[in-house]
């Protein structure tokens, strides 16, 4: 075996079982990472000098194929209704045919970091079949510096290996596809599929697990922080503004998607940014375009045309085209992915049932009911059969990644939030005047400055009134906003038709939240909306 760039003399290739392997690159850094993609044809490059690869038949997650190694360590901790068990025994063949697999192989190794609180970090070392993929998954984990690395010790392992296929009957598994997580002994398994975000999410998944037992809270949200050290974090399912709304020039981007939350503040889990493409224009999203046409950036399933220029509104191949790339290639984002403990916490949601406010204060108790829910609503045309707005609740925000009952999230939020007095707004970034169909997007101007004050504290002072579906308290009038909007009811042509939706939609969260009732207080159901009084 052949081993080339800056490797570990300490725990090595051989010592997961990749001995094999015919050449391990070690650490190669990004120019190095080019030249072996271009060299193996796994990619091609941009006109702007971005690499493009494309991920074949799997251009998303794979969530019906991750599993989570079921053994005494884990069997009263991981919330199985969540996550499909695979045995120690399924584990240990799969793990042994894909080391089989991978002889004979050039390898690629990035030794990286989640979390970039030292106390609370995880030492990642990345093992890949193509190079591209390891140099996606340096630009998305923090970077060590290289003259530490001869004393990296890494405490989880994942093996990537796209080329491998499970076999069902005997790895215990559902398809040739497989994502195995042993949480024990540190160790993610990745065959079947190219798609490169399986490795980012492995490692959230698995600091999901570790970081509740040390009183950390993970999240899945975006952070940003102010000129005076105020940071705020933004809970928020795809297509509700997470990332649009906390790239603000005037705050220091913390991180877009991952962060935990500990005993001195917030800190960011990635050194990157993994960001959707579909329809990116400069106009709208200057910072994340500018990106696109940097050395080093990595774009996925973006169709180039034949000047390879990639055409951003084309979505032939999948409408989860995606670039990621490293954190500091945005120009306001910090050099540390640190921040004190948030001042503001903002959950987004799109609701395009038309009935949510587009601002609302939440008390502790009602931040956990919203956390536990995480409401946001798909719309008519963005999947194959949904002709009407749907809604879509994934628990925490972030469901396929929460090894561990939603309930002990919920709780470590809640008194995160009251411990730090911390301010908690739900913003509807969906529909006004109607449902989807009818009525029509929320305004983003009105959007921004319903944020700014809720961010500056201006917001705190305005009078409110009590929703009567909701519970929350809504602000009467904002200075610079159609004062018609805060009331939704009032933007709908006929008040008897927004009552209808109104008592629809309240009749789904409460069916959805019944699993979680026998997991919190009473405070926290009483919390819950009614039909009764949205029926008034």
């Amino acid at each position: 075996m052949e081993e080339l760039g800056v490797n570990n003399p300490l725990v090595g290739i051989a010592g997961i079982g990749l001995g094999d392997a015919a050449r391990v690159f070690y650490n190669l850094t990004p120019s190095e990472l080019y030249e072996e993609t271009i060299r193996r044809g796994e990619a091609v490059l941009t006109a702007d000098g971005a690499i493009c690869a494309e991920t074949g038949q799997h251009t998303g997650r794979s969530p019906k194929d991750k599993f989570v190694v079921r053994d005494s360590n884990t069997d009263d901790q991981v919330w199985w209704d969540n996550n499909k068990p695979m045995t120690p025994e399924h584990f240990g063949l799969l793990h042994k045919d894909m080391l089989a697999h991978a002889a004979g192989m050039d390898l690629f190794v990035q030794d990286l970091v989640g979390g970039a609180d030292a106390d609370n970090a995880l030492p990642t070392r990345v093992v890949t079949e193509y190079a591209w993929h390891s140099l996606f998954i340096r630009n998305l984990l923090i970077r060590p510096e290289r003259s530490t690395l001869k004393d990296f010790v890494p405490k989880l392992t994942i093996i990537d290996l796209p080329s491998f296929r499970a076999d069902p009957a005997r790895h215990g598994c559902r398809t040739e596809t497989v994502i195995a997580c042993d949480f024990t002994n540190g160790l993610v398994l990745i065959g079947g599929t190219s798609y490169a975000g399986e490795m980012k999410k492995s490692v959230f998944t698995a600091l999901n697990y570790l970081l509740p037992a040390k009183g950390v809270m993970p999240m899945h949200c975006s952070a940003n922080v102010g000129p005076s050290g105020d940071s705020a974090v933004f809970f928020g399912l795809s297509g509700t503004g997470k990332t649009t709304l906390s790239a603000d020039p005037s705050r220091t981007l913390i991180g877009d998607d991952e962060h935990g939350w500990g005993e001195a503040g917030i800190f960011n889990f990635e050194g990157g940014c993994y960001a959707k493409t579909i329809r990116l224009s400069a106009e709208a999203e200057p910072e994340i375009f500018a990106t696109t046409k940097r050395f080093g950036t990595v774009l996925e399933n973006v169709v180039l045309d034949e000047n390879r220029v990639p055409d951003f509104n084309d979505g032939s191949k999948t409408e989860n085209t995606r670039c990621a790339y490293p954190l500091h290639f945005i120009p306001n984002a910090s050099e540390t992915g640190i921040a004190g403990h948030p001042k503001t916490i903002i959950m987004l949601t799109a609701d395009a049932f038309g009935v949510m406010p587009p601002i609302a204060r939440l008390t502790p108790e009602q931040a956990m009911y919203h956390f536990l829910s995480g409401y946001t609503a798909k719309v008519a045309g963005t999947e194959k059969g949904v002709t009407e707005p749907e809604a879509t609740f994934s628990t925490c925000f972030g469901a396929p990644f929460m090894p561990r009952h939603p309930a002990e999230y919920g709780r470590l939020l809640r008194d995160l939030i009251a411990g730090h007095k911390v301010d908690c707004w739900l913003v509807n970034t969906g529909w006004t005047g109607g449902a989807y169909g009818t009525g029509h997007r929320m305004p983003i101007k009105a959007t921004r400055a319903l944020l700014a004050g809720a961010l500056n504290g201006e917001l705190k002072t305005a009078q409110f009134r009590t929703d009567p579906h909701f519970g929350f308290a809504v602000p009467v009038s904002v200075e610079g906003v159609d004062a018609r909007i805060l009331d939704p009811r009032s933007t709908w042509a006929d008040g008897q038709a927004y009552d209808a939706q109104a008592r629809k939609l309240v009749a789904m969260f409460i069916t959805n939240f019944a699993k979680f009732e026998d997991h919190v207080d009473g405070n926290v159901r009483d919390a819950a909306p009614t039909v009764s009084i949205a029926a008034e």
